[in-house]
């Protein structure tokens, strides 16, 4: 299973002191507990029999808690810590050292009732959150926040923290995990998508290389008598409009197609990068933003012209937000208009980017240079509206790190009369961000998902893997200074 698709399991720890009223801690351990079953999330939590009420209170707990979620690591994604009194800042602090998961942290802490403050009523989580906050800063363990600084665990505030937390958990894992493959090299005209494997590995990113003679002798093995010829045949053949094509060449891309799956099966890959441009055409005889394109159908994102950090950056923006990313080029002005641009593709979009089904024919630019039989497989069509994520990681070699934009547009409806996949796009003060691009030494590739998940990928990246991330047009609500 993807883990884009999989359910996300948390260690819960419940910070308490003893000389609050124990049932507010026994309430909100309950209403959490039921609260994430319902999300579908699970849960490696204390049981009530082992501490007060299967709480976390002396270094005896934590000691427990931090064994229980060692013995348990595979399994948790993150750790949620509520405060529903003050609670005590050190025994959670000793609990994350001691367990050493190296997972996201969601600190919540619940609301006082004003009516209610007397010694039976009172929490004094508001305190409570400050000083747990306080240690984790000491103990070098960074923490997420929820969106208020209290919130009540059974409010629709704190679900929508867990949500998002969940969303930071999955991004965090599937980059420290991924396996991102390489078919060929990058064409010598594109230098601007050199990077480093290196600087990727130190995050835990692997990048597994197989030159482009491996993936045509695969093609060639295919037998178009085999089940998986077929069945790839028959979801070409039903994935679009097809411009005339012999059936020689539409072979050629559907062997190609099922050579890749395998090659993504045989290293268990995420994501690939392929030297589209244009070995393929010259050498093979087809083009390959068709089988890139069905393969991110497949949760399977796919950058063009072999650029490894913009298929790390589509696959971040899949597990941020779940939903199937495009690669695209900052490509156009529209007109005289400081805030919208066109962003294109020959293309590898996604069949779900489109308005319509689109159309699969011929590369308009290179046919004009190759062979135009040798240039099957392009995408064509209009990017329907909507909203959208962008967001882009290079590897700056020659100072060390990995940096980042991310940011959030829409799509809009608008006429561009250019071939290939088109989309017009509205950026916040986009000037602004266009001089950001330009000063930092970014890439004119970018990775472009269907949502709103800025706020995800900035926390997961920044916060969690250390990574230096621009975010465009931060909301005020996320504008802190951090240090």
């Amino acid at each position: 299973m993807k883990l884009a698709e999989r359910k996300m399991t948390f260690g819960v720890i419940i910070g308490v002191r003893a000389f609050f009223n124990p049932a507010l801690a026994d309430g909100d351990r309950r209403d959490t507990l039921k609260l994430l079953k319902r999300l579908g999330y699970g849960a490696v939590i204390t049981e009530t029999s082992e501490t007060l009420s299967g709480s976390i209170e002396t270094l005896s707990d934590a000691k427990l808690c931090a064994e229980l979620f060692k013995r348990r690591r595979d399994e948790i994604d993150g750790v949620i810590v509520l405060l529903p009194n003050f609670g005590d800042e050190v025994a959670i602090a000793e609990t994350l050292k001691r367990a050493a998961l190296g997972v996201p942290v969601l600190v919540q802490a619940s609301n006082d009732d004003p009516l209610h403050v007397d010694l039976d009523g009172r929490r004094d989580s508001f305190c409570g959150k400050l000083s747990v906050c306080n240690n984790l800063y000491q103990y070098g363990v960074p923490y997420t926040l929820t969106e208020t600084h209290t919130c009540d665990v059974s409010g629709e505030g704190f679900e929508a923290d867990i949500v998002k937390f969940a969303s930071v958990c999955r991004t965090v894992k599937g980059l420290r995990e991924a396996r991102v493959g390489l078919f060929g090299t990058r064409p010598a005209a594109f230098q601007t998508v050199r990077f480093s494997e290196k600087l990727l590995q130190r995050t835990g990113i692997n990048v597994v290389p197989a030159d482009l003679s491996q993936v045509f002798a695969a093609a060639n093995l295919v037998s178009a008598g085999e089940a998986a010829y077929r069945d790839r045949l028959a979801e070409v053949r039903s994935y679009g409009n097809i411009e005339a094509v012999s059936d020689e060449v539409l072979a050629k891309s559907v062997k190609l197609s099922v050579a890749i799956d395998r090659l993504m099966e045989e290293n268990e890959l995420d994501a690939s990068a392929i030297q589209c441009w244009d070995s393929l055409e010259n050498n093979y005889g087809v083009a390959a933003c068709l089988i890139m394109s069905m393969m991110g159908e497949r949760m399977l994102p796919s950058a063009c012209e072999g650029d490894v950090a913009g298929a790390v950056s589509m696959y971040a923006l899949l597990l941020a937000s779940g939903n199937i990313p495009g690669f695209m080029d900052w490509n156009n002005n529209y007109g005289l208009e400081a805030n919208t641009c066109v962003n294109t593709h020959c293309s590898n979009y996604p069949r779900s980017f489109m308005g319509n089904g689109p159309g699969i024919g011929y590369l308009d630019v290179l046919s004009r240079t190759i062979k135009r039989d040798n240039c099957f497989g392009a995408v064509k069509g209009k990017v329907a509206p909507g909203d959208v994520t962008y967001f882009r990681i290079s590897t700056d070699d020659s100072k060390g790190f990995i940096k980042g934009y991310v940011g959030e547009a829409r799509f809009v409806d608008r006429p561009f009369d250019m071939d290939g996949g088109i989309a017009v796009v509205e950026i916040p003060n986009m000037q602004k961000l266009m001089k950001t691009i330009c000063r930092n030494g970014f890439e004119h590739h970018v990775a472009m998902a269907r949502s709103k998940a800025a706020a995800v990928v900035h926390e997961a990246a920044a916060r969690y893997l250390g990574w230096k991330i621009y975010w465009h047009e931060r909301p005020e609500s996320e504008d802190v200074f951090e240090f």
